[in-house]
């Protein structure tokens, strides 16, 4: 569906306020994009270090414009660090509390703008109080799968131990996700931890989804119908669905050096690996991951990222990469630091596998540029995100972890993705591939996606009119 500008749905007005982490703002930035071709208008909040890189992603259109919000100073958090993609952990809690001191600027900011909806995070939870006294409707939008919200996220958790975790909470459907491992039930307790005497997350995302007027979903029933029914049941509000946003082409062409070192590998014979922009491996991880790599025998293109702070990158790269592999590999495999046209890589023709840490929107982009999907979740969500496609959907294999500590060694690391690119004709691989294609072609159906979006559009209107 083309653009509708002149349709009763320009009426609508919504501000986006996503928290400020690129994994949370890219999904408010691509349902912006799609909502504002169906004549929406968007005002989109953030701070200023992170308008460059928000701008380059947001489509031009006079029904989309960019609020610069400014972070508040909060002790032991440096100024003019705008996102967590240059922050560590620890700042990452401190940049929650400042986010907590905004809200007389945001409401000075929505007296002035008067829109109908503001789309929230889960970090927000003061918002609706302030939206509701000036007649603005507030949807607490997930950027994460539902099945994930369902099993961690859920009104049943309180205080829950690792051996909670480790289990389902109550009524929760009988799925392919039954259960998690140790290590990751152990990373799950940090959604219920305080930091500096303020709410933690989970309070954080009860008080939203309690006080909000709807949630919002980036998800459909067609991939994740039970845990949606699931997260239906818990709120008695309106559930609206997004549909899986599948993004759009990237307006870039790949960076020549890159365009030019996979030219020359037949279609489909190269490995990409990933973890994404905050995610970082020990160097123990590293060495196993490119020696399984290298023992598939495959051309592979690695990306990897170190944590912010003192040293230089490529001399911890040089440390955690295994004696002699840099010259055995030349020509064959690159391992690169720092950001790299990732959507671009993976449309290329030669790239066939996705090595990667199961974030939605890259599981999303493998999907749809017809990689094949090898998972090695590092936390959170990502663990839940590798269950529903390797389990529930049977689109990807997971790569085998040791329960108590999730170490995992190079054999493993290349049988995975032998079963999906050497084995591809043989059952697991042939039936992984078929179920690949089958949501390929699912994402890539316009009409279907396009109806989840005027399908909201409708739902938003019912609700301000």
């Amino acid at each position: 569906m083309g653009s509708q500008e002149g349709s009763s749905a320009s009426q609508l007005h919504v501000v986006m306020f996503p928290w400020f982490a690129f994994g949370h703002i890219t999904p408010f930035v691509q349902l912006s994009n799609k909502l504002a071709s169906h004549g929406v208008q968007i005002s989109f909040l953030s701070a200023p270090g992170n308008i460059q890189r928000i701008s380059l992603s947001l489509n031009s259109s006079p029904l989309i414009k960019i609020i610069p919000v400014h972070i508040p100073p909060v002790d032991g958090l440096p100024p003019g660090l705008d996102s967590t993609s240059d922050m560590s952990p620890a700042l990452a809690d401190l940049l929650k509390i400042a986010a907590d001191k905004m809200q007389p600027q945001i409401k000075s900011i929505l007296i002035d703008l008067k829109p109908h909806i503001v789309f929230i995070d889960f970090e927000q939870h003061w918002i609706p109080s302030i939206a509701s006294s000036l007649g603005i409707k507030t949807f607490n939008f997930s950027v994460f799968a539902a099945a994930c919200e369902a099993y961690v996220t859920n009104p049943y958790r309180e205080s829950p131990t690792i051996d909670d975790l480790k289990k389902p909470p109550p009524g929760f459907p009988t799925t392919s996700i039954s259960s998690l491992s140790t290590y990751q039930a152990r990373d799950f307790l940090y959604p219920f931890m305080s930091f500096n005497g303020g709410p933690s997350v989970q309070q954080r995302v009860q008080t939203t989804r309690k006080s909000c007027d709807a949630i919002v979903m980036k998800s459909c029933h067609e991939m994740e119908g039970p845990y949606i029914d699931y997260i239906r049941q818990h709120y008695g509000k309106p559930v609206l669905l997004t549909g899986p946003i599948v993004p759009d082409a990237p307006k870039y062409k790949l960076e020549e050096k890159w365009e030019n070192w996979l030219q020359q590998f037949p279609a489909k014979s190269v490995l990409f690996c990933s973890f994404g922009s905050e995610t970082f491996l020990t160097d123990e991880q590293i060495k196993e991951l490119v020696l399984g790599l290298e023992q598939t025998g495959l051309p592979f293109f690695v990306v990897l990222n170190f944590p912010p702070g003192d040293g230089d990158n490529n001399e911890k790269l040089k440390n955690a990469l295994p004696a002699g592999f840099a010259e055995r590999v030349q020509g064959k495999g690159v391992v690169h630091i720092g950001w790299v046209q990732q959507q671009a890589i993976l449309a290329h023709d030669s790239v066939g596998c996705y090595v990667c840490h199961s974030g939605l929107s890259s599981v999303i982009e493998a999907f749809i540029n017809d990689c094949q999907l090898v998972m090695l979740p590092q936390k959170g969500d990502q663990f839940l995100n590798s269950m529903l496609i390797s389990g529930d959907l049977k689109a990807g294999v997971q790569v085998i972890r040791d329960d108590e500590d999730g170490h995992f060694n190079k054999e493993d690391l290349c049988k995975a993705v032998k079963v999906v690119t050497v084995d591809v004709n043989e059952e697991p691989g042939k039936s992984i591939s078929a179920n690949h294609g089958k949501w390929r072609d699912f994402l890539l159906n316009k009409d279907i996606q396009d109806g989840f979006i005027t399908n909201l559009v409708e739902e938003m209107k019912k609700m301000v009119h």
